[in-house]
């Protein structure tokens, strides 16, 4: 059994346990140095050693660990584990009887009581993505669960950590059968192809389920479409499959394009019909101002930070001159997606950068839509920060 530590807690940050916060910030710790080893099971206590929580030691960005359960005399073993794991797949019963949707998530970290840990369900496989070492060295109680109550095909790891707490992505196949890959997953009954053991990505996210729906049924039909850093098209691809007379696609990387032709053609779609650019996005939007191209839906869902030789683009900065960009190339009445994975801000000062953006341009608008995860990735509703995506939904009206 792992070794319990006791951590005593400011007393400012007292309440935000009892309330619920799960994320153990190293600045609610007074003795933070007694911890040695992560994995270690840590009592939260305050100055009188009454208890407070009980979580696990493990580094993950600002935090030394998450809060695991406020019963004091709740084991932290298999029994917790399976408690967890099958409520969270019960949440997804739903998604699980659906055939026209074979991708989603299955366990969303704190968000169903494990910070640190999410799982990804694939057409029968599964994907654990691991945020810490601590967490990991806990992984046996996981496998040891779906080995006794989940029917699966294979499953993949990532390790999103190293030794020194640094932030790294592996993965590797750990058990049942290997996936022949790619393999076809649906969603909403468009496909999408996925490979678990070609790096850090997937091939598609699954938190833009809701919107690239919204893209096929409600925003392309007859429409001329941007979708900036693309990744693999999956945006061009609800498009397209909405109706849309054109796609263009622009990443900067150079494994967009297969990948891009390869989500078209596993939908039908003649991909030599569609605009696949491999450049930066920032060349292609002043390419497109010297040519005077205009589109009717511009898709905007940068990552939130980036590096390329000429620029250092960070969302937290330059997304009101990033909507700036999109703004002089979108019709009027046209349609922009703005969206965000960055957690370090809210949706209203997401929404400051919209109206910055749009002042900056000379231009108006009117919100037609917003959105932020879809249910699979399930949060806590009292604490929004871990609620990390947001997408606005705009019409430019002049």
């Amino acid at each position: 059994m792992a070794k319990t530590i006791d951590l005593q807690v400011n007393a400012k940050n007292i309440s935000d346990f009892k309330r619920g916060y799960p994320l153990i910030l190293k600045d609610a710790i007074i003795n933070s140095d007694v911890l040695t080893k992560e994995g270690s099971i840590v009592r939260l206590i305050d100055r009188d050693r009454k208890f407070v929580a009980k979580g696990y030691y493990g580094i993950q960005n600002k935090g030394l660990g998450w809060v695991l359960t406020k019963n004091e005399n709740e084991e932290i073993d298999f029994d917790f584990f399976e408690s967890k794991i099958d409520a969270a797949m019960a949440r997804r019963e739903a998604l699980f009887a659906d055939p026209k949707t074979t991708a989603f998530r299955v366990f969303n970290g704190e968000g169903d009581g494990i910070g640190g840990l999410t799982i990804d369900y694939f057409d029968g496989f599964y994907m654990m993505s691991w945020y810490s070492e601590g967490i990991y060295s806990l992984k046996h109680y996981v496998y040891s669960v779906f080995d006794k109550i989940v029917d699966f095909k294979g499953i993949y790891e990532k390790k999103r950590f190293d030794t020194k707490g640094k932030y790294m992505e592996q993965d590797d196949f750990v058990k049942g059968e290997q996936g022949d890959f790619p393999i076809i997953v649906k969603e909403n009954g468009m496909n999408f192809a996925v490979n678990l053991n070609e790096g850090a990505m997937t091939g598609i996210f699954l938190d833009q389920r809701d919107m690239r729906q919204a893209i096929r049924d409600k925003y392309s039909k007859g429409k001329n479409v941007l979708n900036t850093f693309s990744y693999t098209g999956a945006f061009s691809v609800a498009a397209a499959l909405g109706g849309s007379i054109n796609t263009t696609s622009v990443d900067l990387a150079k494994r967009s394009l297969a990948k891009t032709i390869e989500q078209f053609s596993v939908n039908g779609i003649d991909y030599e019909q569609q605009d696949i650019k491999v450049m930066d996005v920032f060349e292609y939007f002043r390419y497109a101002k010297r040519n005077e191209l205009k589109f009717d839906l511009v898709v905007l869902d940068p990552p939130s930070f980036a590096r390329t030789k000429k620029y250092t683009f960070s969302t937290a900065k330059d997304y009101p001159a990033l909507l700036m960009d999109a703004i002089a190339i979108t019709e009027k009445n046209g349609i922009i997606v703005a969206s965000t994975n960055n957690a370090s801000f809210s949706m209203k000062k997401f929404k400051t950068f919209i109206e910055e953006g749009f002042a900056g341009a000379g231009s108006k608008y009117k919100i037609l839509e917003e959105s932020s995860l879809p249910k699979d990735f399930r949060t806590n509703r009292d604490y929004p920060e871990f609620n990390y995506l947001k997408v606005v939904i705009l019409q430019k009206l002049k």
